[in-house]
């Protein structure tokens, strides 16, 4: 790692530079745009490869789906009526698909890029907990394959970011290192995971289903696979198995073996929740709904009466504009170095600045007591304590005793009456409650999550500052969590995600 830095040298690292984001239509991805447009108008140019037919309707994706966002308000406020053509000097959208060697785009363009390329950050990723297995893989394994296959090509790259997720250690206990993950390492003693092995498998199943030409079954048994794939190595769900994939293939193609001699400097930035915007540009901006928000959307809708919670244990957040600053400090902070191991950052709060499930608990309480929500016929709804169940063992009881007795109940006056309204009716509450059941066993591990996470080479990061950054936030003990959930985050919820 390089030594002291301050907040200048960030910005002027990245003047002139040529930087390709992928995953820029995503919620974090938007937020590193705009902070490199705004705190560096000098960036030379910002690559966006977007799923696309074609280069104009790349350019429009770009638009809409990035540029268009209300989070972009306080840059358009500083270019005023050059925004546009600001935009289109320093924005270059690519037509392109991670999922295809070479992402899909044409010779010429990858020429174009190899050359001028000095920075990569890869941010592409489906974060579907029961993707289909086919679909994860491609994604999160072999577009970071392909990505890093491109960045071998660039003569003038001077660091590769990749964002992973801190989960990729699956169900622990304790303090979980920064560390990378070695070649096959599986959470399951006794198993050993080959990547090769899971494309073939993952092919031969696609095969045979798309034979069988029945294309939801072949959804249905594709994210069934990824599961059991998933937990057979020690993994809770498809998502944080396949990105653990994701980093095993970092690791081969561009540290390990052949890849060292290439020289790349490589950062793996793991992040915890993301929530919404703490300071800058637009607090409490936020995109998608995480976990957490489950509590805070029940409220709202007062559809919830329990939650799997316990609230003594500690929820690992940490606000999307944090994350994007420790992305932006890290480059710095590893361009050109001379070695090709792996730099491995836990942005998360768990051990730096715990904050208990408790303090959503009381903010969201706080917080629709004081802004309560008005039912269709005007009157105010009143809001009521939620109960939490401590362990899984504990909600899966309540849930049989509360549903599953009556839904038998319901299907047994179905046969015996032969009524239609009762047949319906079960199949209505039967496919609420699996549904219910599938999200305890896919968000369980995290609600009830026991680790915290190291940080010490981000507490290295935040003490090379030579001063107490404003711009460049790394620390989440600025931050007050009662008040950011309260004043920021809710308020946030309530208006990007649920339109209120």
């Amino acid at each position: 790692m390089v030594g002291t830095m301050d907040e200048a040298r960030i910005i002027e690292y990245f003047k002139n530079k040529s930087i390709l984001i992928t995953g820029s239509t995503g919620f974090l991805g938007k937020i590193l745009v705009e902070k490199i447009l705004r705190v560096q108008p000098d960036v030379r140019k910002i690559y966006l490869p977007v799923r696309a037919v074609d280069a104009a309707t790349a350019k429009q994706r770009m638009q809409t789906e990035v540029i268009g966002k209300e989070l972009f308000g306080l840059l358009k406020e500083q270019h005023g009526k050059g925004f546009q053509s600001f935009i289109d000097e320093k924005i270059v959208p690519l037509a392109a698909d991670m999922m295809h060697q070479n992402l899909g785009l044409e010779e010429s363009t990858l020429q174009e890029l190899a050359k001028d390329l000095n920075i990569i950050v890869n941010g592409a990723a489906t974060t579907n907990f029961y993707e289909r297995y086919d679909v994860a893989l491609d994604v999160n394994v072999m577009g970071v394959k392909y990505l890093c296959q491109l960045a071998k090509k660039c003569a003038n790259l001077e660091v590769f970011l990749h964002v992973s997720t801190a989960y990729v250690c699956g169900e622990r206990s304790g303090v979980v290192q920064e560390r990378a993950l070695r070649e096959g390492e599986t959470l399951r003693e006794g198993t050993y995971l080959d990547i090769e092995t899971e494309l073939r498998l993952v092919g031969e199943q696609r095969q045979q289903l798309e034979d069988a030409g029945d294309a939801k079954a072949e959804r249905k048994a594709m994210k069934d696979l990824g599961l059991a794939r998933a937990r057979h190595f020690g993994w809770p769900n498809t998502y944080v198995f396949t990105k653990a994939m994701g980093e095993m293939m970092l690791q081969e193609q561009l540290v390990a073996g052949a890849g060292r001699r290439h020289g790349i400097p490589v950062v793996i930035a793991r992040p915890s929740i993301i929530t919404s915007v703490h300071r800058d540009p637009l607090p409490g901006w936020i995109e998608g709904t995480r976990t957490i928000d489950a509590i805070i959307i029940g409220y709202a809708k007062q559809s919830l009466s329990c939650f799997l919670a316990d609230l003594d244990l500690i929820m690992d957040v940490v606000p999307g504009d944090l994350v994007v600053n420790a992305m932006m400090a890290a480059m710095v902070a590893h361009s050109r170095g001379s070695s090709s191991e792996m730099a491995v950052y836990h942005v998360t709060s768990s051990m730096r600045h715990p904050a208990a499930y408790a303090v959503l608990y009381r903010t969201g309480w706080r917080y629709f007591l004081e802004n309560p929500r008005v039912g269709k016929d005007g009157v105010a709804v009143r809001t009521r304590p939620v109960y939490f169940f401590r362990t899984i063992a504990s909600f899966r009881a309540f849930m049989a005793v509360a549903y599953a007795l009556p839904l038998q109940l319901l299907r047994l006056l179905s046969l015996l009456c032969f009524g239609l309204l009762f047949a319906r009716r079960y199949a209505d509450l039967s496919r609420k409650y699996s549904f219910v059941m599938q999200l305890v066993d896919l968000y369980g591990p995290f609600a009830l999550f026991k680790a915290c996470f190291d940080d010490l080479n981000m507490e290295k990061l935040r003490l090379s500052m030579a001063t107490p950054p404003s711009v460049f936030n790394l620390d989440p003990k600025n931050i007050d969590w009662d008040d950011y959930f309260y004043r920021i985050h809710i308020p946030g919820v309530m208006k990007y995600v649920l339109n209120k």
